[in-house]
């Protein structure tokens, strides 16, 4: 950095003393490490309950199966999207290290109240004693339904602000500017990935176990316990972490881009102002003010070059050639979060269909009897041994053939998981046409006993999915974190959630378009009523790998058109353009 410029990249970081952060002393392995341990415990205590939801929500509240999917997608869908909510407080007013804080105790009260709901019987519909399967149970209503959104949004909330503000936290511990922290940094979000699964395989096997056998009270009771012992592990490491300095509202910056290059378009003086700065290199420097004389501008997204232009005549739109950068920026990784929606839309199915699914299958591998929730061990484990390999195996094997410091780009990470998602539907199709087959063999279309068919086969799909999930999700939070400006990397990290929101809520109003639409023309939609066997899942499988298959065709466009961001010099230029904004 210039000597002349007072402004240090240390002036960017402070210790949780608000401090500056020394060199050395905060950050590193060693401050990325508690953050870890505290993402099993919290993912532990989001999934022991999310992953069995669907059954909780069907044998004990007695809502039908679409109604379980719908409420779980959207359950899920406004956690993942609440990572927003987090990861914006925590770039514009407050920090990653308050707002992990403040979320992990909403999501505590949340759990507090779904425990004493499931530990109070008053609290809970009626019992249903019928043996019948068309036969319709009373689902919880009034008061009692109230108490249940109320717990589940409040954990919705917590677990938002946890995941918009726990990873990109990680994320800061480790030094941009050189070579050894950029590996580290790209090796701690395959490891973030490796301690959701740790966090994940506990969920759906003791915790589920739990719920199964001794009750939901205590299943949500472990949930309970789970993110209560995150917080002083968290606070433990509160004197090796440093903490990045919060730089105002990232939204208020866009806007003001947006709205000065649109109030410019139409001004009347823009096309005499934009054809001088243009040609003549004076006025450019004139028109572009002093103080970023030494910023080049760069040709891509011309139209909010327009915002630096002609800014005498509105003041309240007045932005520097900093702020356009970083809106290009942010527009630019839009796509690639667009076009990984479609492959979360399919992960969706994990906890919905897919659970229910094995329900109806045989459960029992030997004596023991496994309960369909836990049927995501299998790809976690994989996932698991997975996200070993890859930091250990093959990036350092890539970073030799590629002679490259990443060695399999970002892009390319989602890319593959995108293609993994497009088998796992076909895959899960040809599950579901297997599945029927039997139980229409075995005279059990309309009987609530178990398919002679093992559960097995579902985990196929799970095994598909899980690959998929671990390539994007790691691969979208470094590529989101890497290329976003240094003022808004929470919220474009938590674009990595957001994303996997809407894939839950895509799944909910595809299900309900696809209702609406076979429910015209046919006596009954394909995916209504109480008994799974009577639904086409396999046509609504089918249905998502055709439009998993368009979205990478699309996603591929946008890829191979993308130009990273030079990494050797990102930091140092937010430093440079640090110092340009303050007027130093």
């Amino acid at each position: 950095m210039d000597e002349e410029c007072p402004v240090s990249k240390s002036s960017r970081y402070v210790s949780w003393r608000n401090k500056p952060a020394i060199e050395g002393q905060h950050g590193g392995i060693r401050a990325a490490a508690f953050v870890l341990v505290v993402e099993v415990l919290e993912n532990l205590a989001y999934l022991a309950n999310a992953s069995n939801l669907v059954l909780y929500l069907s044998k004990f509240m007695h809502f039908s199966p679409s109604r379980c999917s719908n409420i779980v997608s959207n359950f899920m869908g406004t956690a993942f999207l609440l990572a927003l909510l987090g990861g914006f407080l925590a770039d514009a007013f407050f920090t990653t290290y308050c707002i992990y804080l403040i979320s992990a105790t909403i999501e505590l009260a949340g759990l507090i109240l779904l425990t004493l709901q499931a530990y109070t019987h008053s609290l809970e519909p009626e019992s249903c004693l019928s043996a019948n399967r068309n036969d319709k149970c009373r689902q919880v209503e009034g008061g009692k339904e109230a108490i249940l959104y109320i717990g589940l949004y409040l954990v919705a909330l917590g677990v938002g602000g946890i995941k918009g503000s726990l990873p990109p936290h990680g994320a800061e511990q480790f030094d941009e500017e050189t070579t050894r922290g950029r590996k580290q940094r790209s090796s701690f979000f395959s490891y973030y990935v490796f301690c959701l699964a740790c966090g994940a395989l506990i969920a759906v096997t003791f915790a589920v176990w739990i719920e199964d056998n001794k009750g939901w009270q205590w299943g949500f009771g472990i949930s309970t316990m789970a993110i209560l012992i995150s917080i002083p592990i968290f606070l433990l490491g509160s004197t090796f972490y440093r903490i990045k300095v919060p730089t105002g509202s990232p939204i208020t910056t866009i806007c003001k881009v947006l709205a000065a290059a649109i109030f410019n378009t139409f001004s009347g003086n823009y096309a005499r102002t934009a054809h001088v700065v243009s040609t003549n290199p004076s006025s450019r420097t004139s028109s572009m003010e002093n103080i970023e004389e030494e910023e080049n501008i760069s040709e891509e997204l011309g139209f909010l070059n327009r915002a630096v232009l002609n800014r005498s005549s509105c003041p309240t739109f007045k932005v520097n050639i900093k702020q356009v950068e970083e809106v290009k920026i942010v527009l630019k990784i839009f796509p690639v979060f667009m076009s990984t929606i479609m492959l979360n839309c399919c992960l969706a199915q994990l906890s919905t269909f897919s659970v229910q699914q094995a329900a109806t299958m045989n459960t029992k591998i030997g004596s023991l009897r496994v309960p369909p929730a836990s049927l995501p061990v299998f790809p976690v484990i994989f996932i698991m041994i997975l996200a070993l390999m890859y930091d250990h195996v093959i990036i350092p094997f890539a970073r030799k053939i590629t002679k490259t410091e990443t060695g399999i780009t970002h892009l390319q990470r989602i890319g593959f998981g995108l293609f993994l998602s497009i088998m796992a539907m076909a895959v899960a199709a040809l599950v579901e046409i297997k599945r029927k087959q039997v139980a229409h063999r075995a005279a059990l279309m309309n009987s609530t006993e178990p398919l002679p068919i093992t559960f097995l086969w579902v985990s196929l799909q799970y095994l598909f999915l899980g690959s998929a999930d671990l390539f994007s999700l790691a691969g979208m939070m470094d590529f989101f974190f890497t290329e976003a400006p240094f003022s808004m990397r929470s919220l474009a990290t938590s674009l990595s959630w957001a994303s996997l929101a809407m894939g839950y809520y895509l799944s909910s109003v595809l299900v309900a378009i696809v209702n609406h639409v076979t429910g015209s023309f046919r006596h009954a939609p394909w995916l209504y009523g109480s008994n799974l066997n009577h639904y086409h899942l396999e046509r609504f499988y089918w249905l998502m790998c055709v439009l998993s298959g368009l979205n990478f065709l699309v996603y591929l466009m946008w890829a191979k058109s993308y130009k990273y961001r030079p990494k050797s010099t990102s930091g140092s230029n937010d430093t440079r353009m640090l110092c340009n904004s303050t007027g130093i």
